[in-house]
């Protein structure tokens, strides 16, 4: 198994886009929420939600879009976009211009791609309505590659010109933490050289709303308090969008282009809870199994990881399960623990991959970003070393666990790249 390193992160999320940005905030513990108009006006019970800065693809029809300046993409190619394709273009171009990649750089067979995102409810919802009122016969040409799960890879492999691998993944919350291990493996085992891991989700009402039905979306209309993972007073997660892209490389072939590694991607695994559709085991079984194979594989053992950053969403029955299943495999006190969804939300199939370039970015910065939010710790918590604020800290070793429905569970290792030779 070859090493692989990670040499470029792109972020767009409700704290900031770009690595800096969203450092800055991580540190401060400056939050993106703010209470929703569109909950307002429709009436129903959440009020919060973690909106992306700077971007509007709120209308049906791409050619009103707008992004951040500095960005100037073709419109044509925006016309087979989801909204959280150009999110994901925003971020690419960040993670390759921070790994030194150019874009004809890509197409030789030696990079692949790995998306996830469930696809754009609201486009899907505004072509099928339009369809029925209009015939089937007129349904937009571009309806399908614009709506549907794969729309990432069906436009960004052929933009990108990618000819390695390509494929997408949907897995509810561990969706890009699937592409992550993916992407892992494609490295490890010498058939590819690169892989480009995306994540990306839209931050529509139509990708929220259906939560509410299920109890789990924050009734909390407090943007300071919605959000308080592992908190005996939270009530439900705030719901984001945005994109996270990460580059992987293979050691060897990042050293000899002259790429710096942002940190080494030790290893991965997974587990099922074989237990409920939408509910976590209440002892976290399978998420204790995904941390304790991921450490067995990347040859970690427990008391040397440094740093984990949960999934913990804010739910009541998923934050405690998390919760037990750090204790079986680490007990008490260390390692130091946040979850980030406390400042970011909720990304959805995002999170895998946006929380992934979180705890590489604190790696490569050194530090450990605060358990925001919290004001009284659940009982059933209180063995976790929760920093109350951001530390100062070199980091060796951080991992990242993510659960979703159907009881699955991921988890990633990162290690502190070794010193150049």
């Amino acid at each position: 198994m070859g090493a692989v390193v990670v040499t470029g992160l792109g972020l767009v999320t409700s704290i900031g886009t770009g690595r800096p940005a969203v450092e800055s905030s991580l540190r401060g513990l400056r939050h993106g929420f703010e209470c929703w108009n569109d909950f307002a006006e429709l009436g129903v019970g959440p009020k919060v939600a973690a909106p992306v800065g700077g971007f509007d693809v709120s209308s049906t029809n791409p050619a009103a879009w707008s992004w951040p300046g500095g960005h100037d993409f073709d419109p044509a190619i925006v016309r087979s976009m989801p909204p959280h394709g150009i999110y994901a273009l925003v971020a690419l171009e960040e993670a390759l211009k921070q790994s030194g990649l150019r874009h004809d750089e890509l197409g030789g067979g030696e990079t692949g791609l790995a998306c996830a995102s469930v696809g754009s409810m609201r486009q899907l919802h505004y072509h099928l309505n339009r369809a029925e009122a209009n015939g089937w016969h007129r349904y937009h040409p571009l309806g399908v590659v614009s709506t549907v799960a794969g729309a990432l890879n069906f436009n960004l492999a052929p933009l990108l010109g990618i000819r390695g691998a390509s494929c997408g993944f949907v897995s509810a919350c561990t969706s890009s933490s699937h592409a992550l291990g993916l992407a892992h493996d494609e490295i490890a085992l010498g058939r590819q050289e690169r892989m480009l891991v995306v994540g990306a989700e839209d931050f529509t009402i139509e990708n929220l709303l259906p939560f509410t039905g299920m109890g789990a979306l924050s009734l909390n209309p407090d943007p300071d308090t919605a959000s308080r993972p592992f908190d005996r007073g939270r009530d439900g997660f705030v719901g984001t969008g945005g994109a996270a892209v990460i580059v992987l490389e293979d050691a060897a072939a990042a050293q000899t282009r002259g790429a710096r590694p942002l940190a080494t991607m030790l290893g991965w695994a997974q587990a099922s809870d074989g237990y409920h559709t939408a509910k976590p085991h209440p002892e976290g079984e399978g998420l204790g199994r995904a941390l304790a194979k991921a450490l067995e594989v990347s040859g970690i053992e427990p008391g040397g990881v440094d740093y984990i950053n949960a999934h913990a969403t804010s739910t009541q029955a998923g934050d405690l399960a998390e919760a037990i299943a750090i204790r079986r495999v680490f007990g008490a006190g260390r390692p130091q623990v946040s979850s980030t969804k406390a400042l970011t939300g909720h990304g959805l199939s995002l999170a895998g991959a946006m929380e992934a370039a979180i705890s590489i970015l604190a790696i490569d910065a050194g530090f450990i970003p605060g358990q925001a939010g919290l004001v009284e710790v659940d009982p059933g918590c209180e063995h976790l070393d929760l920093p109350r604020t951001t530390r100062e800290a070199t980091l060796r070793v951080a991992v990242n666990s993510n659960s979703g429905f159907g009881g699955g569970n991921v988890c990633h290792v990162f290690a502190k790249p070794d010193p150049a030779p």
